[in-house]
């Protein structure tokens, strides 16, 4: 039977908040850091700005309990339910540099949990998330991370993917490829140093995703995110990398963003890839048109009744199993029962 506890720690003299879940029974054993996409995004990957609280990190920290691997996922200091509180004291220091800081942090939390084996903890990133994951492997850090599992991450900059989710957006409107060049304008401005100013006949949740990229609260980072390429990161990464794109993620395109990473990655036998075809961009399954996704609240990503994609559930956990085997004296991954 799993046991699952708030954790706490202090980072900044900020309280951050967590779940840590574990196998039942006695031992070490392995772990999993599960962090977040962007913006608000909390540690169970719903987002107040998304309906549904089915969250997939949620989903994945139950399949890792069961499968005998512990599992801690966190709220960034800018989300979950203390964000209000927090944002004031986080406003001007958000960066690419404090979610480093964050995961750091969590990690060096997990690690003082004595059934952990802190030789034995792998990092999970969720498409920005998956880009906070791969600094941490390719800096120096006090607790290395035996693997790294890389889910949607992006093989373009982020502007280039920004306009391409805008893009298939606007293919389901009127007018779609007139508002596509008042988007291309009001980009073109932003990276001049001048503000966006977006066409007020924009729909306002276009204009709302441009708009975060110059909220006062989320620089530097914006800055930093617009021009980061995973591309370049990858192949500084010397542990074993699993790399999982879905063929029906609507925000990371399998080819324009995993063919880039492939080639980064073609002389790297330590990195792995695995295209799902039917999971989504946050790991469910999702058979549906693109065109069904979009006009859905939300996507549907975090609806009662999603689960996660049975492929990707496998690719991760065989990977896992296979690289957290383990050392004498501890429990062995996967020897807990699987639903």
């Amino acid at each position: 039977m799993t046991t699952s506890a708030e954790m706490t720690w202090q980072l900044d003299e900020i309280t951050m908040h967590g779940i840590f879940i574990r196998p039942g029974g006695e031992g070490r054993y392995p772990a999993v850091v599960l962090v977040a996409g962007s913006g608000p995004t909390d540690r169970d990957w719903c987002s107040p700005l998304l309906p549904g609280a089915n969250g997939s990190a949620r989903l994945l920290a139950a399949a890792f309990a069961e499968a005998g691997i512990a599992s801690l996922r966190y709220d960034k200091r800018a989300s979950g339910p203390y964000a209000a509180e927090n944002l004031p004291k986080m406003t001007g220091h958000l960066s690419m540099a404090s979610h480093l800081d964050e995961l750091a942090a969590a990690v060096a939390a997990l690690t003082r949990d004595s059934c952990v084996d802190a030789s034995r903890i792998v990092g999970l990133g969720n498409s920005e998330g998956a880009l906070h994951v791969l600094h941490y492997a390719t800096s120096r850090q006090a607790v290395p991370l035996a693997g790294i599992v890389l889910a949607a991450p992006p093989g373009r900059p982020i502007r280039d993917v920004l306009l391409s989710q805008l893009a298939l957006q606007a293919t389901q409107v009127p007018d779609g490829a007139e508002l596509m060049g008042a988007v291309r304008a009001a980009i073109e401005r932003y990276e001049s140093g001048r503000p966006m100013d977006a066409d007020p006949r924009l729909p306002e949740a276009v204009r709302l995703v441009l708009a975060s990229f110059e909220t006062p609260a989320n620089l530097p980072l914006a800055r930093e995110l617009w021009v980061e390429d995973a591309t370049r990161t990858l192949p500084e990464v010397t542990i074993p990398t699993l790399v999982l794109i879905g063929g029906h993620d609507l925000q990371i395109d399998l080819h324009a963003d995993g063919d880039p990473l492939q080639a980064a990655a073609a002389a790297m036998p330590n990195v792995t890839f695995a295209f799902p075809p039917t999971a989504n961009h946050v790991l469910k399954e999702d058979t549906r048109t693109a065109a069904d996704v979009i006009a859905t609240p939300g996507n549907g990503y975090n609806a009662d009744g999603t689960r996660l994609d049975p492929e990707a559930l496998d690719t991760v956990l065989t990977w896992l199993n296979r690289l957290l085997a383990p050392s004498a004296g501890s429990p062995k991954p996967g020897s807990g029962s699987r639903t």
